[in-house]
């Protein structure tokens, strides 16, 4: 059974930093892409993230391009998101994802992905 738990969400100033983790248990970790994603309070999920199998190829929705870095630890069954320079806008749950099958691809749309994470809030006060 798959299993992906995040961490490391919390409150924040606009312009600091956070953290999140997620690990994921249940099958061979480093054979599949992973996301992120968030859903800010009345709005649809969105993309944050994403990085393929290797950890060598990543994709970022324009909103967070550089001031988020998705990066993965196979060793570790680990995948993080380090967000910097957070606005209030960055506001809300923050999902991580992964497809039921290995993809060549680096998937960037939610309907891709098959498991998901419980979310791990994050807020950022103006």
């Amino acid at each position: 059974q798959v299993e992906l738990v995040e961490s490391g969400g919390g409150l924040v100033q606009a312009g600091g930093s956070l953290r999140l983790s997620c690990a994921a248990s249940g099958r061979t970790f480093s054979a599949y892409a992973m996301g992120w994603f968030r859903q800010a309070p009345g709005k649809e999920r969105e993309f944050v993230a994403s990085i393929d199998w290797t950890g060598e190829t990543s994709y970022y929705a324009d909103s967070v391009k550089g001031r988020f870095t998705i990066s993965r630890d196979n060793a570790k069954n680990m995948v993080y998101l380090q967000m910097d320079n957070l606005k209030p806008e960055d506001t809300g749950v923050y999902f991580c994802a992964s497809p039921e099958v290995p993809l060549l691809t680096t998937p960037v749309r939610g309907e891709e992905y098959d498991y998901w994470g419980q979310g791990t809030q994050v807020t950022v006060s103006s």
